[in-house]
């Protein structure tokens, strides 16, 4: 960083300053936690000395109930700190630390799916919200009716796509339908794919082998509408896929953003075509339909969130849709070393 030409490239110094803050707030945890242990050593030797014997309770020297409290409570703050460090040891994915790109479509289930969709992609902003991740809409298409037809999401800070990389796949929702006159139980699906966002991502994109569009930003209309073509939309012809991107200010911004967006989806369908396995990175392709959800969200009869590959479920479902999803998160990353150490 000291470097006089760094901000010359102004994409790779914003990465190293990510990374030196990084290591720096590493330094300071463990600087901190060191201080903290020899602290309550030094207290506990105290408290040691102080209880032993009689004369030192007649002398008014012996240690209170509320200080052996205070230094046990002192102790499970210092263990509790250690035991988050310990969950980060969870995430041994090459780009885990990257920050995320997460869409949402909807699947089958017609009106139902879309307003499905919306409800999860409400979840997630709730969830980076909660995380303290900077969460940036970069494209969202509405249903015709209600609902969404698909929404894209960066998500920016620490480990954000060693979080989200679990969320990968298809989400199923059981519930009685707001959307018919018979009330009757339906079935809906949407889909979620993640990727990670790779700076540097080392993959050469041929000129020939894109579409661009360009077109005016959408909104909710009055003064949000943009008067100018400054949204993108990139097309890979190769393997069909589509970034969109309108969040930008200007039209080479949004260019920019969704060219490296667009890297990193072709990067990893790359990855997953030849490794023809479930990727480190995200999981298979899938239909979103019966069969092939990883996690069903059900509101009636009764309520209950299970993901279907660790069996980890809860039955408080609000409190998930409102972005309680951490424990989720927890048992899908023990469940994945696991796998592995299986393999």
């Amino acid at each position: 960083m000291e470097q006089k030409d760094v901000w010359q490239d102004q994409a790779k110094a914003k990465a190293l300053s990510v990374e030196m803050k990084n290591k720096e707030d590493e330094f300071i945890f463990w600087e901190e936690i060191k201080k903290n242990i020899e602290n309550l050593e030094e207290e506990k030797d105290l408290l040691d000395s102080l209880s032993v014997g009689p004369q030192h309770a007649a002398d008014g020297y012996a240690p209170s109930l509320q200080d052996m409290q205070i230094w046990h409570k002192e102790v499970e703050e210092t263990l509790e700190k250690l035991r988050k460090k310990e969950f980060l040891l969870t995430f041994n994915g090459q780009n885990d630390h990257s920050d995320a790109v997460l869409t949402i479509k909807s699947g089958a289930g017609g009106t139902d799916a879309q307003d499905w969709a919306e409800m999860l992609f409400k979840m997630y902003l709730r969830y980076c919200e909660r995380k303290g991740f900077q969460a940036t809409i970069l494209d969202r298409a509405a249903g015709k009716e209600a609902g969404i037809k698909s929404a894209e999401l960066q998500v920016k800070g620490n480990y954000a796509f060693g979080f989200l990389r679990g969320e990968h796949g298809i989400h199923r929702l059981v519930r009685l339908s707001p959307f018919n006159v018979a009330k009757t139980r339906e079935t809906s699906f949407a889909s979620v794919e993640v990727v990670p966002l790779i700076p540097d991502v080392k993959l050469e994109i041929s000129e020939k082998d894109l579409k661009i569009d360009t077109f005016r930003a959408g909104g909710p209309g009055g003064q949000h509408v943009n008067t100018t073509s400054s949204a993108v939309r990139i097309t890979h012809l190769p393997t069909n896929i589509t970034v969109v991107c309108q969040n930008e200010r200007s039209q080479l911004q949004n260019k920019q953003l969704a060219l490296q967006i667009l890297k990193a989806k072709v990067f990893q369908k790359q990855a997953e075509d030849r490794q023809k396995n479930i990727s480190d990175l995200k999981g298979e392709r899938k239909e979103a339909a019966f069969g092939h959800q990883i996690r069903s969200y059900v509101l009636h009869p009764y309520t209950l969130v299970k993901d279907h590959r660790t069996g980890f479920s809860v039955s408080d479902v609000n409190k998930v849709l409102d972005g309680e999803i951490d424990e989720f998160i927890k048992s899908y990353l023990e469940w994945n070393i696991a796998q592995k150490e299986k393999q």
